[in-house]
């Protein structure tokens, strides 16, 4: 029996053991005998508050039911989710309708036990759960498996909740154990987004929002942004018809200020990286001898570090969302329900940027350093002697991404026992350039006057670049120099058909009913990329040729929430100028012989290396056909009074890899000289590999009512997640130089194993009131084939190799064993002159028809890797009886056998990801009001094993971060709300560092949001 009690109302429920069978119902059954018990204390305990039941019922005719609504119906509902499944699951559940909790699904879900947030530009973009990462993470939208495009590189299988806007979902589910009839591809869990069902609630509904946005990290654009939604839903033909349609567009302008260093490379500290060659007497001036390096590691066993680049950046973006549902319903009798229903979203994001930084160069003279073992510098200084550029860039790109589901639902009861269900959708998820300067755009220039460099890291989070410049800073000194531009597109195809069904057994049986079902789904995923890079760091036009066009910036005060963003020694003087009005005068300058036109593989469009390319220099297309059958028991009993359900599920599943890739064709090999060969590339073509897998994945759910409150579950289960697709591309190739003994080269692996994980989840839950319960759970994770990286001996594309053939041969008969490559080179020129493949003009040596075959030591990715993760969930959610404060308190420890370390200076394998985190939200709220305040925090965790300039061989950690946010909603008419949300109202930053906290990566400075808007529900 449950109570709840609301002013003078009481509404019961009373069920028996059938009632708490999760198998048979999803929720309370109400027998007769339960009716007629509620009515009876719903009758005396309304006549013990002073109210005649009579008149009461003779007013109605019915019990009355109190419907409650806001925080508490939301947590009620949520906790249902959660009590009655087989398994682990947590779910989210919208206020009402068009009210979800937060204006960002990954901002709702980071409020779930063990799930984390990636956030972008300050809003909540990708999720972590129980440490597993995005790509480890599936996502279904009503139970389908949804398109992605895949990060920035679109080789992610990472899903990116910012193009969803909350409006028109319901609910959000948070599957952490495995379940046969959910379709694969999370270890970490299966994210359910949930929308709106109009023959689920049938009548007329119907709310419209418009609010207003004020994002405090935007100096250029609006103030306040423009947001307006509404949700629609009815049905018709005594309820046997159903639709609904949801609508929203959001405006947001919002900036940032980030700091960089481009990559810390690590020494032992045996090693002097000051100077490649002789030392001079001095440099910039100061004797050589008077230098100083103090407190740096001298021993091998010790380690130091030092920074590559360092930079500062200032980004505004201009992104507009737009949503859109339509679904249909049609019940034609109560036992066949048919849904179609359509879903869009589009994100325009439009970038415009300012930056300016220094490049190192190593000539390190004078630092002082913390004395770790692992050192990092206090402060680094290099000379360069009054001709070192100080660097500055521009650029405006954008891009649009746009996703499309359009799905089919059949439900039929065919018997008493039977229910059938057949489900198929196609959808696509596609992003593209959408400005004539492409995805990706920088134009850099420079001045040429760095006479000494310093960096500053002890002073406080923010890395403070002093620049001594020999001359001060004058719009005259600048010229244009690089520029990168890049045309970045991605696409993904899913075609997924379901057949399903359950039968029902009689109530009394052990075995309560069976799922079944089939499943086919077809994933086509294209990765598309054309890059044109001008490395012209040296300047191509001459000193006061843009000088016109220059605006003098300052960055005082840009880092204000980051200590040490106010230090009097940084360097905040840089100039700003409009890119397009660069190129234009860069084009002209050319054209007229006054700028250098600066050659590179591809010049773009333009035909002067200053636009993007539409010819793809990378191209990756993967299809992956998938087909999986499953079957699911579901059974129960009484152990002692005590109801006991089982869930025992087996899922096989099938996966065939087609993968191709754009790859240059190569024809020979020429030795140019001494040990230097150059393969002979020839046209460009598509390369394809394949492989197949399959899997066996059982599940086994065990939930046994220890009391009418106590709730004890195990679930062992078995998961699966792919790999990247930029592991498995199909494209094989070489690098262009070769050696005496062969050459290196890469290739994808289709043949990969998905990632398999044994999940053990045990726990226990007491829920004492209708939203008040308290959980404690344990995980363990092993996890087996992750993806590592491999060398194998191959002789691709069968090159004959001069070096290993007759020519070469005679030579070493001529001259020895022992003689070098140079000599065999020049015999072979002296001697053979006028031979086939000999070109002694051009110093050429073309492999020949017999010749040995080049081998290749290539590299791949392998499944090698195995870990095992293992932790602890526990969360509190209590509400105060019937004062309306409430609270929601949890927790989750994580933990991993592998690790990184720091002192060790190569490739490692290692999980990432790993993070404790936790959430705290308060609540109040009566008829009028409510509010939420929530707080977030995730502990420092190990975000990748690679840092710019300086590959997979040094870590990269994102400190730990705290947010909070608030939410209030008020009424101020009948019908009408007013409601606020605060977002990061603290002005947290984000800091990103190497093998210790001294050695920032990156930080953020964004700031705070406010949303402002009424609401009003039909």
């Amino acid at each position: 029996m449950a109570l709840y009690r609301h002013g003078r109302y009481v509404f019961i429920i009373f069920y028996g053991n059938e009632g708490r069978n999760f198998v048979n119902n999803k929720y309370f059954n109400k027998t007769p005998l339960a009716l007629g018990v509620a009515l009876a204390f719903t009758s005396t305990i309304a006549s013990a508050q002073g109210v005649d039941s009579n008149e009461s019922s003779k007013a109605s005719g019915v019990v009355e039911e109190v419907v409650v609504k806001g925080i508490r119906q939301s947590l009620e509902a949520s906790a249902d989710v959660k009590r009655f499944d087989g398994g682990v699951v947590d779910a989210i559940t919208a206020e009402d309708i068009g009210a979800f909790p937060d204006t960002n699904l990954a901002e709702s879900l980071q409020r779930v036990t063990g799930v984390s947030i990636d956030r972008a530009r300050g809003e909540g973009q990708y999720v972590t759960v129980r440490g597993f990462g995005p790509a480890f993470n599936l996502v279904t939208l009503n139970g389908r498996q949804m398109p992605t495009t895949g990060g920035a590189d679109g080789n992610s299988r990472s899903f990116d909740f910012g193009n969803l806007a909350v409006e028109g979902v319901a609910r959000v589910e948070v599957y952490k154990s495995g379940k046969a009839d959910v379709p694969t591809g999370g270890i970490g869990s299966s994210i359910n987004i949930v929308t709106t069902r109009p023959l689920e609630a049938p009548g007329f509904k119907a709310t419209a929002a418009i609010s207003g946005m004020n994002d405090t990290s935007t100096k250029t654009g609006s103030d306040l942004t423009p947001e307006v939604s509404f949700l629609v839903s009815n049905t018709f033909l005594d309820d046997t018809v159903g639709v609904a349609v949801t609508a929203v567009r959001q405006e947001r302008n919002n900036g940032a200020a980030t700091a960089s260093v481009g990559g810390w490379r690590t020494f032992a500290g045996d090693v002097d990286n000051s100077w490649s060659g002789a030392r001079p007497s001095e440099w910039g001036g100061i004797p050589y001898d008077q230098t100083t390096q103090v407190d740096r590691p001298l021993t091998p066993e010790e380690r130091y570090s030092v920074p590559q680049s360092v930079g500062y950046e200032f980004a505004e973006w201009d992104r507009v969302r737009t949503n859109s549902q339509l679904t249909l319903q049609y019940a034609p009798s109560d036992k066949v329900t048919a849904t179609v229903d359509y879903t869009y979203s589009e994100v325009e994001l439009q970038r415009t940027f300012s930056n300016y930084s220094a490049w190192y160069n190593f000539g390190d003279v004078r630092s002082a350093w913390d004395g770790e073992q692992n050192a990092s510098p206090l402060y680094y200084t290099e000379f360069n002697g009054g001709g070192g550029d100080f660097s500055m860039g521009a650029g405006e790109d954008a891009t649009v991404q746009e996703n499309k589901s359009l799905g089919f639902n059949l439900t039929w009861d065919a018997t008493d026992q039977l229910s059938l269900e057949f489900d198929h959708h196609s959808s696509t998820a596609e992003a593209r350039p959408d400005s004539p300067f492409g995805s990706s755009a920088l134009l850099s220039i420079a001045a040429f006057s760095r006479n000494s460099t310093t960096t500053y890291f002890d002073r406080g989070e923010l890395p403070v670049l002093s620049l001594d410049l020999s001359d001060p800073l004058s719009p005259d000194d600048m010229i244009v120099t690089g520029s990168v531009f890049a045309n970045n597109y991605q696409r993904m195809e899913i075609d997924q058909s379901k057949f399903s069904g359950t039968f029902e057994f009689d109530a009394d049986a052990f075995v309560k009913s069976v799922d079944f079902g089939i499943e086919m789904t077809e994933v086509n995923n294209r990765t598309a990329a054309a890059v044109v890079q001008r490395d012209a760091w040296g300047g191509v036009t001459q000193r006061g040729a843009i000088a016109d066009l220059m605006t003098p910036a300052d960055a005082a005060g840009r880092f204000s929430d980051v200590s040490g963003g106010n230090d009097p020694d940084l360097t905040t003087s840089y100039y700003t100028f409009d890119m397009s009005d660069v190129i234009a005068r860069t084009e002209q300058l050319i054209a007229s012989g006054d700028a250098t036109l600066f050659q590179v593989a591809d010049m773009g469009y333009c035909g002067t290396g200053l636009c993007p390319s539409n010819d793809y220099s990378v191209d990756r297309r993967t299809t992956e056909e998938q087909t999986a059958v499953y079957a699911q028991l579901n059974m129960g009993f009484e152990w002692g009074y005590r109801p006991v359900d089982i869930r025992l599920g087996v899922r096989y599943e099938e996966t065939d890899v087609a993968s191709e890739a754009l790859a240059p064709l190569y024809s020979g090999v020429n030795w140019v000289g001494g040990n230097e060969f150059s393969a002979v590339r020839g046209e460009t073509s598509f390369t394809q590999l394949s492989g197949s897998y399959d899997n066996l994945l059982p599940n086994l759910d065990i939930r046994v009512g220890v009391t009418e409150d106590v709730v004890a579950r195990a679930s062992f289960s078995k998961t699966m997640s792919r790999p990247n697709y930029l592991d498995i591309q199909g494209g094989q190739t070489i690098d262009q130089l070769l050696r005496i003994d062969g050459g290196t080269g890469q290739r994808g692996n289709p043949n990969l194993k998905p990632l398999e994980s044994d999940n053990i989840d045990l726990s226990v839950e007491w829920y004492y009131d209708d939203a008040s319960y308290f959980s404690a759970g344990y995980f363990h994770k092993n996890v087996t084939n992750f993806i590592g990286v491999a060398q194998f001996n191959e002789t691709l594309f069968d090159l004959p190799h001069p070096g290993q053939g007759a020519y070469a041969d005679e030579a070493r008969a001529e001259l020895g064993q022992t003689a070098t490559s140079g000599d065999i080179y020049g015999w072979i020129l002296a001697n053979k002159a006028g031979s086939p493949g000999v070109d002694v003009a051009n110093g050429l040596i073309s492999g020949q028809p017999g010749d040995g075959l080049a081998n290749f030591r290539v590299s791949a990715p392998v499944n090698q890797g195995e870990d095992t993760v293992d932790g602890f969930e526990i969360n509190l959610q209590h509400t105060f009886a019937d004062t309306g404060y409430g609270f929601i308190a949890n927790a989750t420890f994580v933990d991993a056998d592998s690790s990184y370390d720091n002192f060790l200076v190569a490739s490692q394998f290692v999980v990432t990801g790993i993070s404790d985190s936790a959430n705290l939200v308060g609540f109040y709220e009566n008829d009028w009001m409510s509010i939420r305040i929530a707080y977030n925090w995730r502990d420092a965790f190990l975000a990748g094993t690679g840092q710019n300039n300086v590959g997979g061989i040094a870590p990269t950690y994102v400190a730990a971060y705290d947010q909070i946010d608030i939410g209030a909603q008020f009424t101020i008419a009948e019908n009408l709300n007013l409601f606020i949300d605060a977002i990061n109202v603290t002005d947290e930053t984000t800091y990103v560092y190497g093998r210790s906290e001294s050695q920032p990566l990156f930080v953020s400075q964004a700031g705070a949001r406010y949303n402002v808007g009424v609401r009003y529900t039909f």
